[in-house]
Order: C-alpha cells, then structure tokens, then sequence
C-alpha cells in the first residue's frame, strides 16, 4: 500500500539497504559533497527518543547535513547519538565535519542496521520545516527513511529525508 503513494522515481532508494552515500555518488554525475548544517549537543524530539529507547531528557549528539550533488541538494539527514552511545571508537563520530557518516557505518562489520522505516513528513512535522529550507521543490510532503543502527549495542538513529528524486 505505501508503495504505491511514493512517486514511482524515490521507490527504489527509499528501500536501498546499502549505503545511500555510496549509491548517491554514482548516481551524481557532478562531485557528492556533504555541507554539514549542524553538529552539537542537545536533546532529542519524543518520536526520536522513542526510537532510540532513551529517555526524553538524555543528552545527544545530533549532526545534520545535506547531500550535494555539485550544488543542488539531494537529500537533508539528521543523526542522533545517545551519549551512552559514544564510547570506545565511536567517538570518531564526532569529529566526522563533512564527511559522510555512511563511510563509517558502512565499512565496519560490528556495525549493525536493525531496521529501515519508510517515512513521510508533511507540513505539521518538524522534519518538514527543516527539509523544505534546502528543497527547490515545494510540496506539501516529504520522503525518507529511517534507519536504527547498533554499535557494541548502542544506538544511533539516522533519517534521510529525499529532498527530489536524485539521478
């Protein structure tokens, strides 16, 4: 049934269970660049904690980014890490700046997805009010994904928000 509400183009990378940066890279004709938005700490909205499985008030690292392809924007992502989470060599998370968090995520095996959601944002959400800033389409609803990874069984939420059909 949601298949057939997503446009026919954004299917296929909605459902893509490898790395989007990767996938993004040969698709972009031009050079994939990553622009870093914002990295800092701060707290997490209810559905993200609710994901996570940490409570309200915990501490995380959130980074946001959009994925460029020479100058036109692709896809806006944000990044929550618990506190918790950031120990050992999950620390090099932080110190990412602009280069794509699917490299690491991607290259190590200990790494794990545990799930990939295909979601929608409209104009009540506040994913929309972020993603419409960076869109050169204006719609009234956004798609995405969101992907719940374990490292040494802590977890990090990642949500892709398709901005246009790359390609």
């Amino acid at each position: 049934m949601l298949k057939k509400l997503v446009p026919a183009a954004l299917w296929p990378w909605l459902i893509h269970k490898g790395s989007l940066t990767r996938r993004l890279k040969k698709s972009c004709a031009g050079e994939l660049q990553v622009r870093v938005l914002r990295q800092d700490w701060g707290k997490a909205y209810f559905e993200e904690t609710q994901v996570l499985g940490i409570h309200n008030s915990c501490r995380v690292w959130q980074r946001e980014v959009l994925l460029l392809c020479d100058t036109y924007p692709w896809v806006y992502a944000k990044t929550i890490i618990p506190i918790s989470t950031l120990h050992g060599s999950a620390r090099r998370l932080l110190y990412l700046n602009n280069r794509p968090l699917g490299a690491v995520l991607f290259s190590d095996p200990a790494i794990i997805r545990e799930k990939l959601e295909i979601i929608s944002v409209n104009t009540q959400q506040y994913l929309y009010q972020k993603a419409i800033k960076y869109s050169a389409v204006k719609t009234n609803i956004f798609w995405g994904r969101r992907s719940l990874f374990w490292i040494s069984r802590r977890p990090l939420l990642v949500t892709e928000i398709f901005l246009q059909p790359p390609g």
